[in-house]
């Protein structure tokens, strides 16, 4: 089951059914249950004489609790990145990088553009709706559909995407955080400080980890900074390299354990209570479809990331000393750029903290979210096969030597390592 749930196709399988099974409860006959269990109010907002507004809905809890299970695997992954994997060198990392800050700076410029253009300036709070994307469900359906392209091109993907994630983090941390309470905030970073000795320590156990883990949480959620940011924190701390005599770094034993239980519980969760858009009520699909968020984020999606990955990636191997790694030509990147507009689990978070659970943009950022997701899947798919089923030559990249290229999607290798 933990090597099932583990698979990048079941993470996006799961999120794609969940998000199915959310559309239909919210708009069946039985979406007054559904709407009212999301509603449900579980938890205490007082501990003592300590106020920790741990008095949540359902909803709420899906999305500031278990997602930061979810971001505690980026922070896990990202870790690895910068030491001991594709970020460690600026060389190396620099174009996906970049690429990565330019789709997402394109999608806000759309979305402000459309939401000012269309009326409604009281929406411009959402810019950084477009601008987020999933890793889960981006390296599904590369892993389906990209079978028989180089490696390097889930590299470059996976490089693009954390590096998103991981500036996604930073603007939730700065321009989504209503309140700051800098006693709490300092006492979550030092529980945050000790799960980083214990999880380097030479015998971490879980149910020290565990707990540890759960507090820094919630006293990061009490200090008004959103929640998840403890997760990535927690993440980073985990050792990259081999340590005590280990074979392995820990970074891949603790994403091991920790991915099936994001992929197979965290993300289909809150996906389930995230993705409900209800379309009959209140004016229905008609009203929901003509709010001016909806074209803001679609277009936002599928064109400005194709625009900012794409344009970014021609200006800095014009301009700059950086080039493509070994085997990918500018032909994979189409593929790539439209990955890049599939924001599903993060763009739903920054919408919700953008508009709230009732605002009147909710219900369409959310349906934009899903039309703009699926579009980008659909045409990353295709360009993924007829990329696929071209020639290559013997330097995709245009640097003037041959690729030296090993590893392919799909292969048995490719496989086990990742």
């Amino acid at each position: 089951m933990r090597r099932w749930a583990s698979r990048e196709t079941t993470g996006g399988a799961l999120l794609i059914g969940a998000a199915v099974l959310a559309l239909i409860c919210a708009n069946a006959p039985w979406r007054d249950w559904y709407l009212s269990l999301s509603e449900t109010v579980l938890g205490f907002d007082r501990l003592g004489p300590l106020s920790i507004h741990l008095d949540l809905t359902v909803a709420e809890w899906a999305a500031d609790g278990l997602l930061a299970i979810f971001f505690f695997v980026v922070g896990v992954e990202l870790k690895h990145e910068f030491v001991a994997g594709s970020l460690r060198s600026p060389k190396e990392a620099g174009v996906p990088m970049l690429a990565a800050v330019g789709g997402m700076v394109v999608p806000a410029l759309i979305y402000s553009v459309f939401v000012v253009g269309l009326g409604e300036p009281g929406a411009l709070e959402g810019w950084a709706i477009p601008t987020a994307t999933d890793i889960a469900f981006a390296l599904g359906v590369l892993a389906v559909f990209g079978k028989g392209l180089p490696a390097a091109v889930r590299t470059f993907l996976l490089t693009l995407a954390v590096v998103d994630d991981l500036l996604a983090i930073v603007v939730i941390a700065i321009f989504y955080t209503d309140h700051l309470d800098f006693g709490y905030l300092a006492a979550s970073l030092a529980f945050v400080a000790l799960f980083g000795w214990h999880v380097r320590s030479r015998r971490p156990y879980w149910w020290v980890l565990v707990p540890l883990f759960v507090v820094a949480w919630a006293l990061m959620h009490a200090s008004g900074v959103h929640a998840t940011v403890a997760g990535v924190l927690m993440g980073f701390t985990v050792a990259a390299r081999p340590t005590h005599g280990e074979a392995a770094p820990r970074t891949h034993r603790y994403e091991r354990a920790v991915k099936p239980w994001s992929q197979g519980v965290a993300l289909p969760v809150f996906a389930f209570f995230a993705a409900g858009v209800n379309l009959v009520d209140g004016g229905g699909i008609t009203e929901i479809l003509g709010q001016p968020v909806v074209p803001a984020i679609t277009v936002g999606l599928v064109v400005g990331k194709l625009l900012g990955v794409l344009g970014t990636t021609w200006l800095v191997t014009r301009l700059t000393p950086l080039r493509l790694a070994q085997g990918i030509g500018v032909r994979d990147l189409l593929p790539v750029a439209f990955l890049a507009g599939i924001g599903f689990t993060v763009a739903l978070l920054v919408a919700e903290l953008s508009f709230g659970h009732a605002s009147e943009h909710t219900e369409g950022a959310k349906a934009a979210i899903l039309i703009g997701s699926v579009i980008s899947a659909v045409l990353g798919a295709l360009t993924l096969r007829w990329d696929a089923r071209r020639a290559r030559t013997s330097d995709m990249n245009l640097d003037g030597v041959d690729d030296a290229v090993a590893d392919f999607i799909g292969d048995e290798r490719d496989r086990q390592e990742h």
